[in-house]
């Protein structure tokens, strides 16, 4: 079941883009934030910790190359994991750069989620506020809700697979530590952005101080 909560995250996300349609940005800024504070706690108190006391050194570099992973990601999702999809009520071409990018990180971040820890809650309570955006990005640009209904529903399959094939399949259970830096890289990447990107003009704000508090420090007790 643990290995299906990311999938049932995309799934609360997307039926929410149909049932509100709009969310206000706000509210979605405290939801980012909060998710990128507990993935950040995640990754600093399971997977560096153990990334460095299973290896070495050396696996700073798949750590290092897991952030410009994410980076040439970006480059493609137009930063839709941090909440940067814009909408062009003109455009009607089906986005396969983004869709394709979106899965591989799904599928990246789900090979190391095999048990119920920190990252696998972390990891779904990020993929609510994308699916929502990916979903209500769909809906904006005229696709019908039986694509949307297939699109979302392979992206949502994606973290599972990858949770899946690192179980089962030998080569994975070898690599299993640099596949664990890579994913931290990755994670790293995305969590600082998004707490960078909480704030508006760099100014305090004492609500997303509090659900970035609040994540860290659920990441920490789970």
């Amino acid at each position: 079941m643990n290995l299906w909560l990311p999938f049932l995250a995309v799934v609360i996300g997307s039926a929410t883009a149909f049932i509100f349609k709009e969310v206000s940005r706000q509210r979605m800024k405290l939801l980012l934030a909060f998710s990128g504070a507990f993935l950040l706690s995640a990754v600093a108190t399971e997977f560096l910790p153990e990334i460095y006391e299973s290896g070495d050194a050396t696996f700073g570099i798949y750590l290092i190359a897991g952030v410009f992973v994410q980076i040439i990601l970006e480059f493609f999702s137009k930063g839709a994991e941090h909440g940067h999809l814009h909408v062009h009520h003109d455009v009607t071409k089906f986005p396969i750069a983004l869709f394709v990018s979106l899965c591989l990180h799904a599928f990246l971040e789900g090979m190391p989620l095999q048990e119920a820890n920190g990252m696998t809650y972390g990891v779904a309570i990020h993929k609510i506020p994308i699916a929502f955006i990916f979903t209500g990005f769909l809906i904006a640009n005229k696709a019908s809700v039986t694509k949307i209904l297939l699109v979302i529903s392979i992206f949502a399959i994606m973290s599972p697979l990858g949770s899946i094939i690192a179980q089962y399949a030998d080569f994975a259970d070898a690599y299993m530590l640099p596949i664990k830096a890579l994913v931290a890289g990755i994670v790293l990447h995305v969590s600082t952005t998004l707490i960078l990107e909480s704030s508006d003009g760099h100014q305090f704000n004492l609500a997303k101080m509090i659900v970035m508090l609040a994540g860290a420090g659920l990441a920490f007790m789970i």
